[in-house]
């Protein structure tokens, strides 16, 4: 199945350059009956297995400074160790295209968001496994063809500078950004148009979309690239109230001090991260083991620790109490081109 056209361009001058340039890597065929192994010994197997391997490469876009805690769990319990390459989601996806295209098969996990995930599995870049985790899995967390399954939720939360708003004054909802008394206080990040695509579909469209158009053209939206730059805004006060940040940002603003504070109107609008496992990933067992660790409990409660939003039902959310709608990564991934273009002719005052 085709990859959409918009990914197919980020990804087509890097893949044209690394096919002429890069060697295909000659490789031995490895033993992938574990991934799907569902037997009472699976567990000493695969670790068995595992320790043979005796290590494995992660392509990921996880936070760098959360990394060393999730990493070093894994490898203290297992003697394994994980190798990393860390990157944005884009630049992800476009190297483990780009290798699998050249033949090139060195990545053995891949950690990135699932609307990438599910690009990777159009391209035939996964391969499908089992784990035993999925049964404490959030709905939805692992599609059909089990080729990825989500590990973390990313939601959007609002957030605003206390010095400069009263928590009594917050908006509950979209419509109340038409106030005049946020002109010139609102701000939101340059490349959430799935975030957006959601917003408009809860208040129900064309309506929802109207209703954005209007509160850009009466009181301006301030347009940031970056989430981390668009709390700092928040915290410096330049920009009062910012619409889509992540919910572990003003926290970890607020932890140092920042005059920052997060609100949700409701649902909060979330995104999946998840992980699979390369089709030709060198060290198979040694990949499953570490993916059976992110979707279980213990890799699950480091990630809630770091103030992530877990995917494992048994582990306690940060964002307990809180109504969520997850996006569908399909319809994202397909529709990312019609929403780029809508998001940003909205923020542009353009109808």
């Amino acid at each position: 199945m085709a990859i959409t056209s918009l990914i197919r361009r980020l990804c087509m001058t890097l893949a044209i350059g690394a096919i002429a340039a890069a060697a295909p890597v000659a490789g031995f065929a490895q033993d992938m009956s574990l991934l799907n192994y569902t037997g009472a010994d699976r567990a000493q197997k695969l670790e068995a297995a595992a320790k043979k391997e005796g290590g494995l490469l992660l392509y990921t876009s996880f936070a760098e400074k959360d990394l060393p805690p999730l990493i070093s769990g894994f490898e203290k319990k297992y003697g394994i160790k994980v190798t990393v390459w860390r990157s944005g989601s884009d630049k992800v996806l476009q190297r483990s295209l780009t290798e699998t295209a050249a033949k090139r098969y060195e990545v053995d996990a891949i950690h990135i968001g699932a609307p990438e995930m599910e690009a990777l599995h159009r391209e035939q870049v996964l391969q499908p496994v089992t784990s035993p985790a999925f049964k404490d899995l959030l709905p939805n967390a692992v599609p059909k063809h089990r080729e990825w399954a989500s590990t973390l939720l990313t939601v959007w939360v609002q957030a605003y500078n206390t010095n400069l708003i009263k928590k009594a004054d917050l908006p509950k909802s979209y419509r109340d950004l038409l106030d005049p008394k946020w002109k010139g206080k609102l701000g939101i990040e340059a490349d959430d148009f799935d975030w957006f695509a959601e917003a408009v579909a809860q208040v129900g469209q064309p309506q929802g979309l109207k209703l954005f158009q209007d509160i850009v053209a009466q009181n301006g939206i301030s347009v940031r690239k970056g989430h981390t730059l668009l709390t700092n805004l928040v915290a410096a006060g330049e920009v009062p109230l910012a619409l889509t940040t992540y919910n572990y940002m003003p926290v970890a603003a607020k932890r140092k001090g920042a005059p920052v504070e997060w609100f949700v109107i409701e649902p909060a609008i979330a995104r999946a991260n998840a992980i699979g496992i390369a089709r030709h990933a060198p060290h198979p067992a040694a990949a499953m083991l570490f993916y059976d660790y992110m979707l279980g409990a213990e890799g699950q409660t480091i990630m809630a620790g770091l103030d992530y939003v877990p995917s494992n039902t048994t582990v306690t959310s940060p964002m307990k109490g809180i109504k969520i709608k997850l996006e569908d990564p399909v319809t994202t991934l397909d529709q990312m081109e019609k929403w780029t273009k809508i998001y940003n002719d909205t923020l542009q005052g353009k109808k």
